[in-house]
């Protein structure tokens, strides 16, 4: 019989049964070629990380759940010991009649109101600074938003206290002040960093200056804008303490009276509040900067 009788199992045939030991053909080699860069790339920390399902949670339980449990659990035992301390008259005189929750509901109104004043002045301001006509301007922007910030914060306030007169809108003015600078410098540092190609392109496909800010750049500087939003949110909690001193209220007027008074549960008590204020808009703000950040510049969580 002929040696090409046998049924494909020459150097001919089609099966792979003629093959030497070991060898492969070259679909086997590119697959085995893949998956042995997949496992270097992988064990290197170099692997593309996989794109989130459409309609996957973007952030995990823990970071829903962790903080409010916290503060809910500090909040409480601070309460539970509030009750259980001796308080005198003068405690009373400082924390009854609704007094807490006048100087938390203060608190929280001046930090909303000097954060809405910073964005609307040091976003709007950020971009203009970095457009060609005013670029010129922006180190000598920057210098008076880090004056602001060098100032001490108490003599900030007592200056506008003098000038403007006693009250919440002294506060407010200080606060804005001391925040803007995060905000501002974020604004300029996050549109400056885009990648000069890719305003080009848009340019280049025919759209307007005010179709590339709104649809490039700043979807592209939205996540270093969004942290300086949340810096300056937790600066405003922690300035507003200092609002008692210019009769504008909140939490420092529980702080101030612990101080004066010498009565350590109302110090105590302001104290945690402040804190536990502050850690609540650094969780909300946190939680704002992940959902608001832009789909394809988002990270794992």
């Amino acid at each position: 019989m002929s040696p090409q009788g046998s049924g494909g199992s020459g150097p001919a045939g089609g099966g792979s049964g003629g093959r030497p030991p070991g060898e492969h053909g070259v679909d086997g080699l590119a697959h085995l070629d893949d998956t042995d860069m997949l496992e270097r790339e992988t064990a290197t920390g170099e692997a593309p990380a996989r794109a989130a399902a459409p309609g996957a949670r973007r952030i995990s339980w823990q970071k829903w759940t962790f903080m409010p449990v916290f503060l809910v659990a500090a909040l409480l035992a601070t309460w539970l010991w509030f009750r259980g301390a001796r308080l005198d008259s003068i405690a009373h005189q400082a924390v009854d009649n609704g007094k807490v929750w006048l100087a938390l509901r203060q608190h929280i109104q001046l930090t909303v109101v000097s954060t809405f004043f910073v964005l609307i002045i040091a976003i709007p301001l950020g971009i203009a600074l970095t457009r060609a006509r005013l670029r010129k301007f922006a180190p000598l922007a920057m210098a008076f938003a880090n004056l602001g910030q060098a100032v001490p914060a108490l003599g900030l306030l007592i200056l506008l206290v003098i000038w403007l007169g006693i009250g919440a809108r002294s506060a407010i003015v200080g606060m804005v002040i001391y925040a803007v600078l995060p905000v501002l410098a974020n604004t300029i540092t996050g549109l400056r960093g885009i990648d000069p190609t890719l305003t080009e392109a848009a340019r280049g496909i025919g759209m307007s200056p005010t179709g590339v800010l709104t649809k490039v750049e700043l979807p592209l500087a939205v996540p270093l804008i969004l942290a300086g939003v949340r810096t300056a949110l937790v600066l405003n909690v922690g300035t507003a303490t200092l609002a008692t001193f210019g009769g504008g209220g909140g939490l420092g007027d529980l702080i101030s009276a612990g101080i004066i008074t010498q009565r350590m549960p109302v110090l105590i008590l302001g104290s945690v509040l402040t804190v536990a204020l502050a850690l609540l808009v650094e969780w909300l703000a946190s939680l704002a900067e992940l959902l608001l950040r832009p789909r394809g510049l988002e990270g794992t969580n």
